[in-house]
């Protein structure tokens, strides 16, 4: 009985000479070996002489057809000599296909299951990360005030001229826009009525308590919360996070500490240039259709109180306060890679503007009991 032998008999050419045997019994080394010598040589030319071939079984016409299909992925010719035309049909009437394990193919009701899981166990996962990182930094928060020497003033200052100062221009320009298209919807509607005067207590009532707040509670959400999230997200993708816990600095207290303090001082100062310029874009309004300056701003005066304007502010000082900290624990969970960054930016925004909504929502329910 005859052994497997492989010899190179012209560059780029290969000849396997078949042992007497291929079954289940022994094919498994000759397997081994022969793919090995495959990939070393990369043949353009393999035949295989069959004149000695004896007994095969399953197990060898696999072998077989695994040898063909590899030189045939390789875009290389395959021939086999002398084989018995019992064994050249059985070996053409078998095919791999059969042979090779397939994965199960999913249902679509089990991947929809599986993506609702996979969903919920994230924002649960999501929500659990959020809840711990506002605990440590409520609890860092109130130990960092009541040792004042500890927080960064001096970061303090130039995040609060970043993040309010900055911000002044933007902030009224969208105050005075929004103030002017409210007061002139509202005034087309009470314009059938004769009730233009009452355009102004529209106006300042729906700045005061929810307008003013959630416009700039908007607008540093995607402004500030992101820019937090991308500055301390580069921070990690390039390894300054672990610099300072090498160091022995808590990046909380070092980095986050000073952001929350900065935008949460600045959030309501923000608020009043808003405000302000929507009031001065109602009037323009209401200048043009007729009612004066004076009884404007009197009826401003008359609608509202100092309640109303302290209420809608005492939002703003909650608002800051979650778009800092979201932000920046958005850039401390940044992940690897050249997109990351982006990605937590991303996630700031949204994940601040839901919870500015939600908070809202709160105040709203608060207030109405308080009967504010």
């Amino acid at each position: 009985m005859t052994d497997m032998d492989i010899q190179t008999t012209k560059e780029g050419a290969l000849s396997i000479t078949l042992p007497g045997r291929l079954d289940a019994a022994c094919v498994a080394p000759y397997w081994s070996s022969t793919f090995r010598r495959l990939r070393q040589s990369k043949p353009s030319l393999l035949t295989l002489d069959a004149s000695g071939l004896e007994t095969v079984d399953g197990a060898g016409i696999a072998f077989l057809l695994s040898i063909q299909r590899w030189q045939t992925d390789a875009r290389g010719r395959f021939e086999i000599v002398h084989l018995d035309p019992a064994l050249r049909q059985l070996l053409q009437t078998n095919t791999l296909e059969g042979l090779v394990v397939r994965p199960p193919r999913k249902t679509s009701f089990r991947r929809v299951a599986e993506d609702t899981g996979r969903a919920g166990y994230s924002i649960v996962h999501d929500i659990k990360i959020q809840i711990s990182f506002l605990g440590e930094l409520g609890y860092k928060l109130i130990s960092s005030m009541m040792l004042p020497q500890r927080i960064r003033w001096k970061d303090f200052f130039l995040l609060a001229e970043k993040a309010g100062a900055d911000a002044i221009n933007i902030t009224a320009l969208l105050g005075f826009l929004i103030g002017l298209i409210l007061a002139f919807q509202s005034a087309v509607a009470m314009g059938q009525f004769g009730a233009e005067v009452y355009v102004a207590d529209l106006i300042v009532l729906s700045m005061f308590k929810e307008m003013g707040p959630l416009i700039t509670a908007f607008i540093l959400a995607s402004r500030s919360g992101s820019a937090y999230a991308a500055e301390i997200g580069t921070m990690k993708v390039n390894e300054e996070l672990d610099a300072l816990h090498t160091f022995g600095m808590d990046p909380v207290r070092f980095l986050v500490v000073p952001r929350v303090l900065a935008l949460t001082a600045t959030l309501p100062l923000l608020t009043l240039f808003n405000i302000l310029a929507a009031l001065f874009g109602a009037q323009a309004v209401m200048s043009l259709l007729g009612i004066s300056p004076v009884v404007f701003w009197d009826r401003c005066r008359a609608t509202a109180d100092l309640v109303d304007l302290f209420g809608g502010l005492a939002k703003t000082l909650v608002f800051g306060y979650f778009i800092a900290a979201i932000g920046c624990l958005r850039g401390l969970y940044t992940g690897k890679g050249a997109s990351a960054v982006g990605d937590s930016a991303t996630r700031a925004v949204v994940t601040c503007i839901v919870m500015i909504v939600v908070v809202d929502g709160i105040f709203a329910v608060v207030y109405y009991y308080l009967g504010i």
